[in-house]
């Protein structure tokens, strides 16, 4: 089989400048440029949606800003009353004339109609004991010593104070009535405590202020002391009530600044809300109004979902067409292509003809030549088919040998590589600028997908058809000649049939 008169001399390969990958043809770029205007299409519907996002946000920031500043002044214009008819109580205890009216007369004198508000509770003055010595709300005075409450031992202790807002407690005169208290100090003529003048504010009030808020499913509105202590929320929890959250992250934020807005999750229900919060400018109070994330994004997730989809539903139909047009071209292309090499390609294999082939090792070996490359070359033959045709027939043969050229064909993919039917059951792959251990690669490549193609051949010794393949590598000389490649290749087939046929076999180095 090593015999070297096989071989025309004029033997050699194509196109001068093939290489291991294609440049982009027009399918690939039409489907890149339908991609391409998918994907625009989709970056700007979510860029879109994205602000869709934020606006919904920024709406949310503006309506709990708005929540809070309404009730931030119904809070502030009752208390300023409050504190109007407390400074009244307090001068009008400092003067004689006024303590010696009738207990009737007097309070009348000394409690204007704001004692008779809804949310109020009491307003007192006690002495510098505690003991209640002036009752708003019984002519005797009710029996009840306060000296250990808060907004008592402050003024006490602290003449400087002002007016005192205190912390949520039970009232003992109103039978536990959730309460806070504003205070001022009464002082003697030479300035030493004569007790204390306060009102009792009911937590209903805040409780109905807050409940006409609408925030949602999720949503909640705290007033908070600056001390940290919680006084009312909505939605109302009794036990949340006087709660101390001066440790918890939302309050740090709080007394961070005047006000302001930020996402954080709650200490109290463990669920995330976008916040605002606006410090009291006269008085020691926060007002803070938080809308859950759910709800604050829940119109915006409805529209996402219908437009994403629908723009996902576009975007994919783009590409799809993109595909579609793609195809279509390469039908095109190919259809050219095969009018083109029909007379360039073997008709029962449809791989190139042993004319072909000799132009393409003429130029590639040429090309080989000019930049010193490797050079690879395989001789395929198909074992033992002269019995195979014998016992199953010529038309058997054929479809073995196309059967076998597809094997061949579809495992070279680079577009320099080129696979020839040399003739009878021979073929020869051309392999420009792959070294032996590529070509050795592509060679059992396609050994093992002749095998696994178990076509049945009772005359060979697999019971299958295989081949044997004799692979020969060459970096040319200027006075080298193709042949010698060509019977480097041939004696490397022979090698691999006198080895038990079904292998590969690589001609040693020149």
């Amino acid at each position: 089989m090593a015999t070297e008169n096989r071989f025309s001399p004029s033997l050699t390969t194509p196109t001068p400048s093939r290489q291991r990958f294609s440049a982009p043809n027009t399918p690939n770029i039409i489907v890149l440029c339908g991609t391409l205007i998918a994907l625009v299409m989709v970056a700007l519907c979510a860029l879109v949606l994205y602000q869709g996002r934020l606006d919904a946000l920024d709406r949310a920031r503006d309506t709990s800003r708005n929540l809070a500043l309404l009730a931030e002044r119904d809070i502030e214009r009752n208390f300023e009353l409050y504190e109007l008819s407390l400074q009244a109580v307090v001068e009008g205890v400092q003067r004689a004339d006024v303590i010696a009216l009738p207990p009737q007369l007097r309070n009348d004198v000394l409690f204007d109609r704001a004692a008779t508000a809804r949310d109020l509770g009491s307003i007192l003055v006690l002495d510098a004991n505690g003991q209640i010595v002036i009752d708003s709300g019984s002519l005797p005075p009710r029996q009840g010593n306060f000296a250990d409450r808060r907004y008592f031992t402050v003024q006490r202790d602290h003449p400087d104070t002002g007016l005192y807002i205190s912390s949520p407690y039970k009232s003992r005169l109103r039978g536990g009535a959730p309460s806070i208290a504003l205070s001022r100090r009464l002082s003697h003529p030479d300035g030493s405590f004569a007790g204390v003048a306060m009102i009792a504010v009911n937590l209903e009030y805040f409780r109905n202020l807050f409940a006409g808020l609408s925030l949602g499913p999720h949503g909640a509105v705290s007033l908070i002391g600056q001390d940290g202590v919680m006084i009312m929320r909505q939605p109302f929890d009794a036990n949340v009530i006087g709660r101390d959250i001066s440790h918890a992250d939302t309050f740090r934020h709080f007394r961070a600044a005047e006000q302001g807005s930020f996402s954080e999750i709650s200490s109290i229900d463990g669920r995330r809300r976008l916040y605002y919060f606006r410090n009291f400018p006269k008085l020691p109070l926060i007002i803070m109004v938080a809308e859950g994330e759910d709800d604050i994004y829940a119109a915006w997730h409805r529209r996402a979902i219908i437009i994403g989809s629908s723009m996902g539903v576009l975007a994919a139909g783009f590409i799809a067409l993109s595909f579609v047009l793609a195809a279509q071209f390469r039908r095109r292309m190919r259809a050219e292509s095969e009018l083109q090499l029909l007379a360039r390609t073997d008709g029962l294999t449809g791989l190139h003809n042993r004319r072909t082939l000799g132009e393409i090792l003429d130029q590639e070996w040429r090309r080989a030549c000019r930049t010193r490359s490797l050079f690879s070359l395989l001789f395929v033959d198909i074992d033992r088919f002269k019995a195979y045709n014998d016992a199953y027939g010529h038309q058997a043969g054929d479809d073995a040998l196309a059967a076998v050229a597809r094997c061949i064909g579809d495992n070279i993919r680079r577009p320099g590589d080129t696979a020839a039917r040399y003739g009878g059951e021979e073929f020869v792959v051309v392999l420009p600028d792959t070294p032996p251990e590529g070509a050795a690669h592509i060679a059992e490549q396609i050994r093992a997908a002749i095998s696994d193609l178990s076509i049945e051949h009772a005359g060979s010794e697999f019971g299958r058809v295989t081949a044997s393949i004799g692979l020969a590598s060459w970096r040319p000389e200027r006075d080298d000649d193709v042949r010698s490649l060509i019977r480097a290749a041939d004696e490397a087939l022979y090698d691999a049939k006198a080895s038990g046929r079904n292998r590969v076999m690589r001609a040693s180095p020149a």
